[in-house]
């Protein structure tokens, strides 16, 4: 196919994604100097880690589903091209090779150093709060079927069908501490709540700052029942500054280790109140009287919709990736993308307004 006119061209000036991947393109900047440590000067050529990342933005952001259907998508479309650097005559890479070259950024933590750097431009805006902050988690669904949850050191039988074979688990009691999952070792049996089907997961946590909505930091921990609490106060310590921060949270967080550790780390525990507990509620009036821990408990619900967006549009509902570590990058990757999507709509509103 031959065309006068570039993907630049061809893409509206006004389209959303011109202002998502400037902002994506001065993170990228910043980490050009990781870049150039992690590949070497001699060998075979290499995707680019700069389109390698804006192509996993592009697939996020349109919910592509996998890999080898994003390099279609990507083969076809001029609008996926000019956000990915690519001109109209050059070919797409083979998925096998993307793959490849994607999970040896794992090795760097880019995603996490990605979302530092898009959460930077959104500080540099004053779209954040220093301040107040909310956290919470959400079961993550893993790449792997209950048929392979089975007893710890049990060889496996030849199955009559390879492919799908037949495990009748009926009457036998199963938990993570007698059987482990064949396909994905790191999912634990876990459910959301009472009555509801256990199903191998991971704990995604995300922590938000209250003024946009715009997270600041994830953990993937394993759903081992105490995850999220666990995850809050790893992402609360990665807080800057020496300052008092406050922190709402739902009742799931209203334990007395919590909030006295909250409290050890000058951080504010506004967690919803758990008076049905076993010895009542860890927070008491000292803090619920102030005006606010009702502003913090109204706007703890805007992380529901950090989550709705990772589960629904970038497809982390049921994660195609096994292993924590895999699972963490692209979780993390993903809260970058909509940090991206939310700060173009907050950007948008406030020239519109002005």
């Amino acid at each position: 196919m031959f065309s006068y006119l570039s993907p630049e061209q061809r893409v509206r000036k006004d389209h959303p994604l011109r202002t998502i991947r400037a902002m994506a393109d001065q993170a990228l900047v910043n980490m050009s100097e990781r870049f150039d440590a992690m590949y070497a000067k001699t060998g075979r050529p290499s995707i680019p880690p700069e389109k390698l990342l804006r192509a996993q933005l592009i697939q996020m952001l349109y919910s592509v589903r996998s890999e080898r259907l994003l390099m279609e998508e990507i083969d076809y479309s001029v609008l996926f091209r000019w956000f990915v650097g690519m001109n109209l005559e050059e070919p797409v890479w083979d998925v096998t090779v993307f793959t490849k070259n994607r999970d040896r950024l794992l090795d760097g933590d880019v995603a996490r150093e990605f979302l530092i750097e898009v959460v930077s431009q959104a500080r540099d805006k004053n779209l954040t709060s220093d301040e107040h902050f909310t956290v919470d988690g959400t079961l993550i669904e893993a790449w792997a079927g209950l048929k392979s949850f089975q007893r710890k050191g049990e060889k496996n039988r030849p199955a009559e069908d390879p492919g799908n074979p037949s495990v009748d688990f009926h009457g036998e009691t199963r938990s993570n501490d007698t059987h482990q999952s064949t396909t994905d070792p790191d999912a634990l049996l876990a459910r959301k709540g009472s009555g509801k089907e256990a199903k191998l997961s991971y704990n995604g946590n995300l922590l938000i700052e209250n003024r946009n909505g715009l997270i600041v930091t994830t953990e993937v921990f394993q759903a081992n029942g105490t995850a999220e609490r666990d995850a809050a106060l790893v992402m609360l310590e990665q807080i800057p500054g020496e300052n008092r921060v406050t922190v709402g949270a739902d009742k799931a967080y209203d334990t007395k280790d919590f909030v006295a550790e909250c409290r050890n780390m000058n951080v504010t525990p506004q967690v919803a109140q758990n008076t049905k507990r076993a010895g009542g509620s860890a927070i008491d009036e000292r803090t619920t009287r102030h005006a606010g821990y009702a502003i913090s408990q109204r706007k703890r619900k805007r992380i529901e919709e950090s989550f709705g967006w990772l589960k629904t549009i970038a497809l982390m509902r049921k994660v195609r990736h096994r292993g924590i570590f895999k699972v963490g990058w692209v979780f993390t990757f993903a809260a970058a993308a909509y940090n991206l999507v939310r700060m173009r709509n907050l950007l948008a509103s406030s020239v519109g307004a002005a």
